[in-house]
C-alpha cells in the first residue's frame, strides 16, 4: 500500500489536479471531537485510483486546491459512514462533497443493516481483516505514527475494491440512483442552519416544562449555544443541560440557590451572574410572548395504536423490497409522519423523507393511507 503525506501547497495542488480527472475519487477523514464544539481536523486520505494521498491539513494554511475537488461536479466523491465526514468538511472548508455517495447507504440497499461498519463490509467483499485499533488516537499530535498512516491509507485504499463491488450489485438491483438520493438526504440533514433562538427545543426533557418555565429556558438555551459557538465547546462543557433545566423550573436567580441544587460548581463560578441576569429578564416575558407547551407526540390520543399500524406496514415493505425495516423507516421518521398529519396537517411544503425520493413508491403512499 503506496501513499504520499502532503504537507506542501505544490504538492496538494498536483495531487487535486490529478484526483480531479478521474470520475471518482474515494474520501475519508480522521478528526478530534472530545471537548469542542467543532470536529478538529487532523488528516484528509484522498485515492483516485492510482495514487493515495495523506493530506496534512494542519500543516497547511492554503487548502484551497482540495476545496475545488470537493466541489468539482464532475468527480463523484464516495466515503464510507460519512455523517460527521459531513460536519468536518463544512466547517473546515464551508462546503460538503458534491456529488457524493456513501458506501453504507449502498450497502443498505443491498439488505445490510445500516450501521453496518466499515470492517466488515471490507471482511465480506474484500476479504481483508482490517486492524482497528487506531480509530480512537489523537489525529492531532505530530508526528503521526508510522501505524497510524497505514491505518488511515487503508481506509481509503480498501473502499476502492469495496465500492466497485458494491456499485455492480446497486445496479444490478435497481437502486444505484436510489442511493445516490438517499447520500444526498444525508447532506442535507447532517447540514443545518443553525437556529440558536430554537436551541431550547433540542434540550431533553424541555416537554416537562410549563409555557413560562419555557419563556426562562429559551433565551438560557441559546446564550449557551452561542457561548459554546464562540468559545468552541461542546454544549454540556459550557453549562450541563440538566443544571440548565434545574435552573429554568426553579426561576433559579443566584448562585447560592443553584449551589443548593447541585448543580456543578464550576459552572457555577464562572456564569453565574449572566446566568441571573438573563432569568431575571426572562421572568417579565408577556404571558403573550411564552413559548408554546411542547407537545409529544407520545402524548395524542391514538399514538401507539397508530405507531404498531405504521409499523406492520414498514414491516411488509422490507418484506417485499429486501430492505433492513430500520432503513425504510426509523422510529424518528415515523415519527415525523405523524407529526407531518397531526401537527401540520400534510402540509406539501413539509414532507416527511418516506413522503419523498425512493422511499415514496416503496413505503410511502402505504404509510399516507394507513394514516385516517
Amino acid at each position: 500500500m503506496n501513499y504520499q503525506i502532503i504537507t506542501q501547497l505544490n504538492d496538494l495542488e498536483r495531487v487535486c489536479l490529478q484526483a480531479r480527472e478521474a470520475d471518482v475519487v474515494m474520501l475519508d477523514t480522521e478528526f478530534v471531537r472530545t471537548r469542542t464544539f467543532f470536529p478538529q481536523l487532523g488528516l484528509i486520505q484522498l485515492f483516485d485510483g492510482e495514487t493515495l494521498s495523506l493530506i496534512d491539513p494542519v500543516a497547511m494554511d492554503d487548502m484551497s486546491p482540495f476545496k475545488g475537488l470537493l466541489q468539482d461536479t464532475s468527480v463523484l466523491k464516495v466515503l464510507h459512514a460519512c455523517g460527521e465526514d459531513l460536519e468536518v468538511f463544512q466547517n473546515a472548508f464551508g462546503c460538503t462533497p458534491f456529488p457524493m455517495v456513501d458506501t453504507q447507504v449502498m450497502a443498505a440497499f443491498l439488505g445490510h443493516g445500516l450501521s453496518t461498519g466499515f470492517a466488515a463490509l471490507v471482511k465480506e467483499f474484500v476479504g481483508v481483516e482490517l486492524d482497528k485499533s487506531e480509530s480512537r488516537t489523537d489525529w492531532l499530535a505530530r508526528p503521526l505514527s508510522q501505524k497510524q498512516l497505514d491505518y488511515a491509507a487503508a481506509d481509503v485504499h480498501y473502499l476502492m475494491p469495496m465500492y466497485n463491488m458494491l456499485l455492480e450489485k446497486v445496479q444490478a438491483a435497481g437502486w444505484w440512483d436510489a442511493a445516490q438520493q438517499e447520500s444526498e438526504l444525508l447532506v442535507t440533514k447532517r447540514i443545518k442552519k443553525a437556529q440558536p433562538e430554537k436551541a431550547y427545543l433540542e434540550i431533553k426533557g424541555a416537554w416537562q416544562l410549563n409555557p413560562k418555565q419555557l419563556a426562562i429556558l429559551r433565551p438560557l438555551a441559546t446564550w449557551r449555544y452561542k457561548e459554546a459557538v464562540k468559545r468552541d465547546l461542546a454544549l454540556n462543557f459550557v453549562f450541563k443541560e440538566q443544571d440548565l433545566l434545574t435552573v429554568a423550573r426553579f426561576s433559579i436567580t443566584n448562585a447560592r440557590q443553584m449551589e443548593q441544587e447541585d448543580i456543578d460548581p464550576r459552572a457555577v463560578r464562572r456564569h453565574s451572574a449572566k446566568i441571573s441576569s438573563i432569568v431575571k429578564l426572562a421572568e417579565h416575558t408577556p404571558e403573550e410572548e411564552y413559548p408554546a407547551k411542547i407537545e409529544r407526540l407520545m402524548d395524542y390520543p391514538g399514538y401507539k395504536q397508530l405507531f404498531k399500524v405504521l409499523k406492520d406496514e414498514v414491516k411488509k415493505a422490507s418484506t417485499a423490497s429486501g430492505l433492513a425495516t430500520e432503513f425504510l423507516a426509523s422510529k424518528k421518521q415515523l415519527n415525523q409522519v405523524l407529526s407531518w398529519v397531526w401537527k401540520h396537517d400534510r402540509d406539501p411544503a413539509k414532507l416527511p423523507d418516506v413522503m419523498q425520493g425512493w422511499r415514496l413508491d416503496v413505503l410511502g403512499e402505504k404509510l399516507s393511507k394507513a394514516i385516517k
